[in-house]
């Protein structure tokens, strides 16, 4: 606890020296006016436009913490799909940490994965394991999960992209199509009806009332690495498109680690009138991709570039095919606005691993919410309600993996998840710059799992879960450009299939433990933040502590495969703190925009532990660092050129095992780039990463008790250089 407030101190020193600054740059600087009055009377429909989506919200539109204040583009005319401004508006009057993320903060770099996009957003620990795929955390979330993705929801457009027992695959993200990307940390992702600890990301894209008829893009570097991307869209009277495709393929830095992948996305909207829009949309992709596996320390330090052996001789690989539908409505009726659709997702996963996995997923559901904003008794209210239904079935079927072809079969299973989220969420301004917020959401789980036949010792059964999870905050606009906010709130997480595996095939000593007696996972957190954007600093800081209770840990793990338990006690709290400043301006140019020199910072402080636990007494949780900095310095010149370093920095090693026996190495990598926007038609950038060559462990498989022997980590990869140009009409 005492690092904690040592964190916290810190933190709040940082927070001061960025309040001071401000000042300053409030001193020299005329912002713009902004209107934060509750919205007036009724008016007619026709009036109602982007504009009416900015008087509801109620604040001015402002950039990334991490990025200079610099103008953004115009907001979408889109009902369906928010533009830049309007939804960095509305995800701000969010009483807890979010983050909105622009494309223009990641595509003019080489936005091969999703860490990428997520590098400067605090709280977020996002690193490659091998190809696309990456482990990923918000504070904390999904430790235990040694393969695919637990603990925090996707969306594409809102729509999601797990499955429906929860498990999500980042092959299927295509950072080159997106408008944004919004980060909702923890239960402050209320408006998606998301309930895990680590909250929920959505990749929205843009519409063809915001893009460009004609868009292409190539990246190349190191590693045999290339992309192409290309997409067009536009608008005809009431009907819009918006259609892109990309394609990439990598030799890759280890062994055994080559790859290739299409991905397509695309939408198609109609406005029947001023207050009704509906846009549907398509995704597809098919992804093949080899796994070098975890080695031990000494490999991964010693030998980065080798795989593991049996990931070599038995052809490991993920390979993906997805296709996904949808429809997205959108009315207006007076002072309220509602939202509804359906979707549904056809997915088969051809994973040779331990054993040869062919999966089929069927998922399908839909939403509706609804947004009233009004004036009530002279104070403004906005209340929020919805519905989400994600329900699927998977065919499960396993055989015997012989160098990377399917032998006899040896289990077959039918699962069947079911979710049902009702959520509600109420704003009452107090006056104009204060809101109080409350709201609660209730999850309905269901697992049914059938067995056909099994020779890895799997059972029938079925799990039910019932999670209500309140939520009360406070947000207060101190002033146009600053905000102050503080929740606690209740998240809980219903585990996925696969969380449990059969002890006679991983190992006979391990105990049986069903599928269905494992718990769902609960958690309070408290919190407290602010935020802020003026022209010379930007900043984003948030406190949390969060008291778990059943938590989804990995106690028992071979080859990857965890049989997963619920702790007793756990708690999760830390520090993240964004800050973007201008050190210096004017440098070379003085008259309209001035050139500057801007540092970005993302901090995260993680301090994760068990709490009087039987086993482990108060040991760390393993699998995150107590401390991650990323940051970058760069000169921008207001020609569009920009040039600087960048550091991404662990220093203390994380330990591995919950017996706290052994530990990463801790590590400083540095990189350059040089980048060059005209704002118009042409961009392009030279990076470079990880010049100084250093073998480093980028992420790692958790156990229960590990030894110098245990193959559990991840290598980075060495030097590499790339290169990519962007041309727009």
């Amino acid at each position: 606890m005492s690092r904690f407030v040592t964190a916290l101190c810190a933190a709040t020193c940082l927070v001061t020296s960025s309040s001071y600054a401000s000042a300053q740059a409030q001193q020299s600087s005329q912002l713009p006016p902004v209107n934060v009055e509750p919205p007036q009377p009724q008016q007619a429909r026709s009036a109602r436009s982007g504009t009416e989506q900015a008087r509801r919200a109620g604040r001015a539109p402002q950039p990334t913490a991490s990025q200079p204040a610099t103008a953004p583009a115009q907001p979408s005319a889109s009902l369906t799909v928010p533009g830049t401004q309007q939804a960095t508006r509305m995800i701000e009057q969010t009483p807890g940490a979010v983050a909105l993320v622009p494309d223009t903060a990641y595509k003019n770099a080489p936005a091969q994965t999703i860490k990428d996009v997520l590098d400067y957003v605090p709280g977020v620990f996002a690193q490659p394991k091998w190809g696309d795929d990456t482990r990923l955390a918000i504070r904390g979330s999904g430790l235990s999960r040694n393969y695919h993705l637990r603990g925090t929801q996707l969306y594409m457009d809102g729509i999601p992209i797990n499955t429906s027992d929860g498990y999500g695959d980042f092959q299927e993200i295509d950072p080159t199509a997106y408008r944004y990307v919004e980060v909702y940390k923890g239960a402050n992702a209320l408006q998606f009806g998301a309930n895990a600890l680590g909250g929920a990301i959505n990749f929205v894209m843009p519409t063809g009332r915001d893009a460009s008829w004609f868009d292409t893009r190539l990246d190349a570097g190191a590693f045999g690495y290339l992309r192409s991307q290309v997409s067009s869209g536009g608008a005809n009277g009431p009907a819009d498109y918006f259609v892109t495709g990309s394609a990439w393929r990598q030799d890759g830095y280890r062994d055994h680690s080559w790859g290739n992948g299409e991905r397509a996305s695309a939408n198609f909207g109609y406005q029947f009138s001023p207050e009704f829009e509906t846009r549907f949309y398509l995704n597809a992709n098919t992804v093949r991709q080899r796994i070098p596996g975890e080695v031990t320390k000494d490999s991964a330090l010693n030998s980065p570039r080798t795989a593991a052996t049996a990931n070599v001789v038995n052809d490991w690989q993920r390979n993906i095919d997805t296709v996904r539908i949808a429809n997205k409505s959108t009315i207006r009726l007076d002072n309220t606005e509602i939202d509804f659709g359906v979707f549904a997702v056809e997915r088969h996963l051809m994973h040779p691993i331990y054993q040869w996995l062919d999966y089929r997923y069927h998922d399908y559901g839909g939403f509706v919410r609804a947004v009233d904003d009004r004036i009530i008794g002279g104070h403004r209210n906005r209340f929020t309600v919805g519905l989400n239904i994600l329900n699927g079935t998977i065919d499960a079927d396993q055989f015997a993996n012989i160098g990377g072809n399917k032998g006899a079969q040896l289990s077959s299973l039918l699962q069947k998840p079911e979710n049902y989220t009702l959520y509600a969420e109420n704003a009452w301004y107090v006056v104009p710059s204060v809101s109080l917020i409350a709201g609660a959401q209730f999850l309905h789980a269901v697992r049914a799992q059938q067995v056909n036949f099994s020779l890895n010792g799997d059972v029938p059964g079925t799990s039910t879960f019932n999670i209500l999870s309140p939520k009360l905050g406070v947000l207060w606009d101190v002033d146009p450009s600053w905000q102050v906010f503080a929740n606690v709130s209740r998240s809980g997480e219903a585990p996925s299939f696969g969380e449990s595996v059969a002890p006679n095939f991983l190992n006979p000593t391990f105990p049986t433990i069903p599928f269905f007696d494992i718990k769902a996972q609960t958690a309070t957190t408290y919190e407290i933040g602010t935020r802020g954007r003026r022209p010379d600093v930007t900043w984003d800081l948030a406190l949390y502590h969060a008291d778990l209770r059943n938590e989804l840990q990995c106690f028992y793990s071979s080859f990857g495969t965890c049989n997963v338990t619920n702790a007793d006690r756990t708690m999760h709290q830390g520090v993240e703190a964004g800050l973007g400043v201008s050190l210096f301006k004017g440098l070379a140019v003085h008259a309209g925009e001035p050139d500057r020199i801007w540092l970005n910072l993302a901090y995260t402080y993680s301090d994760f532990r068990y709490v009087n636990d039987a086993t482990w007494g108060n040991n760390r949780l393993p699998g995150a660092p107590p401390h991650f900095l990323r940051a970058e310095l760069l000169y921008k010149h207001p020609s569009g050129f920009s040039v600087g370093p960048n550091i991404e920095w662990i220093p203390q090693a994380y330990y591995v095992d919950s017996a706290n026996t052994l530990t990463t190495e801790p590590y400083l990598i540095w990189g350059l780039k040089a980048a060059y926007d005209d704002g118009r038609n042409f961009s392009a950038y030279v990076e470079g990463r990880n010049l100084g060559n250093k073998a480093y462990i980028a992420a790692t498989s958790i156990i229960d008790r590990a030894t110098a022997a245990s193959t559990l980590f991840n290598p980075g990869n060495g030097r590499a250089v790339y290169a990519g140009m962007r041309w727009r009409l």
